[in-house]
């Protein structure tokens, strides 16, 4: 920097100091920004005196869609909004639709849904477990987590035919039952991962630098995670014991023992151990399902006139053939009640609800989503006060924002 522009920043009116900040921006271009996120930076040096999240670089109208689609051609839709982990988008909205229809699920399908839901947190934590440590240097701790969500894409392609957007789960079921294949798959997952989460804790959580790029950054108090309505890892880190799936139970989860990983440091680096034991609790919550599916139908009965009936039912059977032509073409099928709902479920990230107002129809009056990512998009302005630029990284990978939860 030339001397005499130098001089100019420090000059100093009366006796006080003119202070100076740097407005830059920070994606979304930057590699830790994935293309989809950006920050509008004020700087004093290197120090951060405030941060600007500006979204919408990933807008695609998903809630309007779902006033166009009929209630099992949005799960299509709602795949995409957290693409890291398409089927609890899934869980979620069917969740919430079938609370609408006033649906009660068969045992083996909400086992079904347990266990393709906690494959998908498992997914998601990989991910960001293993992106965190990627964007603070450490690539190996990467492929390590990277290589076993392939082993889970497995599973979605053999039970689906779709490896990243499965679009599985129906309204009062799911596209079709789980075959040994997709069991063998599930297996070869739950024997795979132990091996690979030790190696990804010897690698980083003894490394020194890591663990200087972690500890104490981006702290959330209990406090402020509580008035700011985080919830997930980024709760349960600043010592917020909620998790849906305990306190406001659905599906078959009061079936399973399980544990509610938390701290209290309420850091980056709590929030990676968080994530980390959770996956070591969902693969509990999976074995136990795998080895208790219950026998018996994944669809409720097409009596219900809800469900859509499986290619075997719509070929072989007078009223699934029925059924199948009712619920597909346009201005027939199920009736709603004109009511409106809402349904969260535990996402990876946090809650995640869907809002539908009915007006009697089989396709939404208007549709709303409560995605994690938007409220804690929110919350990194507040943990990344007066850090350093070299910061961000560690805290923006801890929080695990996924744009398509924003721009919705």
């Amino acid at each position: 920097m030339p001397a005499n522009l130098l001089d100019d920043m420090e000059t100093e009116v009366g006796s006080e100091r003119k202070e100076f900040h740097w407005t830059l921006n920070f994606g979304p271009q930057h590699p830790a920004t994935h293309t989809t996120l950006r920050l509008i930076l004020e700087l004093d040096g290197e120090r951060i005196v405030k941060a600007t999240p500006d979204i919408g670089y990933l807008h695609s109208g998903f809630e309007k869609l779902g006033e166009h689609l009929n209630f099992n051609q949005y799960v299509t839709i709602v795949d995409r909004k957290n693409y890291i982990s398409p089927p609890m988008n899934e869980v979620a909205w069917h969740h919430a639709v079938e609370k609408l229809l006033d649906i009660e699920l068969t045992k083996r399908c909400q086992y079904i849904r347990v266990i393709i839901g906690e494959l998908a947190r498992i997914s998601d934590h990989l991910l960001c477990v293993g992106a965190a440590a990627l964007d603070l240097g450490a690539f190996t701790a990467f492929l390590f987590c990277f290589n076993q969500r392939e082993l889970i894409y497995n599973v979605y392609e053999e039970m689906s035919g779709y490896r990243f957007h499965p679009g599985y789960t129906r309204v009062g079921g799911v596209m079709q039952d789980f075959n040994d294949r997709v069991i063998g798959r599930i297996r070869t997952v739950l024997a795979g991962l132990p091996k690979a989460l030790s190696d990804l804790e010897k690698l980083v959580l003894r490394n020194r630098i890591f663990l200087d790029r972690v500890r104490g950054i981006g702290v959330l108090t209990k406090e402020d995670a509580i008035s700011l309505c985080c919830t997930g890892p980024l709760a349960r880190a600043s010592g917020v014991i909620y998790d849906i799936r305990k306190d406001e139970p659905y599906l078959a989860y009061p079936d399973f023992d399980f544990q509610v990983p938390y701290a209290t440091e309420g850091d980056s680096y709590a929030r990676f151990q968080v994530r980390l034991e959770e996956i070591y609790q969902s693969m509990g919550i999976v074995k136990q399902a795998i080895e208790n599916l219950p026998s018996g139908p994944v669809n409720v009965p097409i009596a219900e006139k809800f469900p859509l009936p499986d290619k075997g039912t719509s070929y072989n059977s007078m009223e699934g053939l029925i059924q199948h032509f009712e619920l597909i073409m346009p201005n027939r099928g199920m009736e709603s009640p004109v009511n409106e709902v809402y349904a969260a479920i535990e996402s990876p990230n946090g809650e995640l609800g869907y809002y539908i107002v009915s007006d009697g129809s089989q396709t939404a009056w208007r549709t709303r989503t409560r995605p994690p990512s938007f409220i804690h998009f929110q919350v990194f302005p507040h943990i990344i006060k007066d850090h350093l630029i070299a910061d961000i990284v560690a805290v923006l990978g801890s929080i695990n924002i996924i744009a398509a939860e924003l721009d919705r």
